[in-house]
């Protein structure tokens, strides 16, 4: 596979192309371009971080596959969507954990489009099982919660977005200390990134930095789950 030297100046204007043409013959008939622009350099971007983030955990897995690995397919899942353009417009990578076929576990995630490129970590959308670990632990450990989110390289570059409850979830007071994080229904930290970022070879180490900085707030959610970090 070839080196990483990032992404080329036109991918971006691939991705915006395809949004005012989302339909299969304009993709048909851009199919190289996708590959030149998209699929090859983020395949070869997975592969040039494979190395560091063992380094930050030996339990998640950079994939460099075409399909099934860590770069998620280009094709939208349109069977119970309102929106039936047939292709995502953005660059969607994702650094499972070794568990996360089996279970719904934290991982890493890097976003790519014109509207806006971030790095995310944590889980989101965990089923119930899941999320009520989450919440006991919470309950049970907020002095440790505090102190992940309050971890200066973490609260310094990230927020904690995603869909919440309107009221308490079932078995917590409303004057919980904790409520408003016991409402969410996703954990995930998000830091906006320079689109221009993406050009440079030196991407995948500042990726790889923005994931370290999530570190205790991730070893947190896999402590409350009980899968290793």
């Amino acid at each position: 596979m070839a080196r990483f030297n990032g992404f080329p100046e036109a991918t971006l204007m691939f991705l915006g192309e395809l949004k005012a043409n989302n339909n299969k013959t304009w993709f048909n008939d851009n199919k190289p371009r996708y590959e030149a622009l998209v699929r090859e350099p983020a395949l070869a971007l997975i592969e040039s971080m494979a190395g560091g983030l063992a380094e930050i955990s030996p339990h998640f897995r950079a994939i460099p596959k075409k399909v099934g690995g860590s770069l998620m397919r280009v094709y939208r899942d349109t069977r119970f969507a309102s929106d039936k353009t047939p292709y995502k417009t953005n660059i969607g990578i994702q650094f499972r954990h070794a568990l996360g076929k089996d279970i719904h576990a934290p991982g890493f995630y890097l976003h790519i489009e014109p509207e806006g490129c971030f790095v995310g970590a944590g889980i989101w959308h965990p089923e119930s099982k899941t999320l009520g670990q989450i919440r006991g632990f919470m309950d049970d450990n907020p002095a440790a919660w505090r102190k992940a989110l309050q971890a200066p390289a973490f609260a310094r570059e990230f927020n904690l977005e995603g869909d919440s409850l309107k009221r308490p979830p079932r078995g917590f007071a409303a004057d919980h200390p904790l409520i408003e994080d016991l409402k969410r229904k996703d954990f995930i930290a998000i830091k906006p990134i320079e689109p221009a970022a993406i050009h440079s070879p030196r991407f995948p180490q500042s990726v790889l930095k923005d994931f370290h900085r999530t570190d205790p707030f991730m070893r947190y959610l896999c402590t409350a789950i009980n899968v290793n970090y």
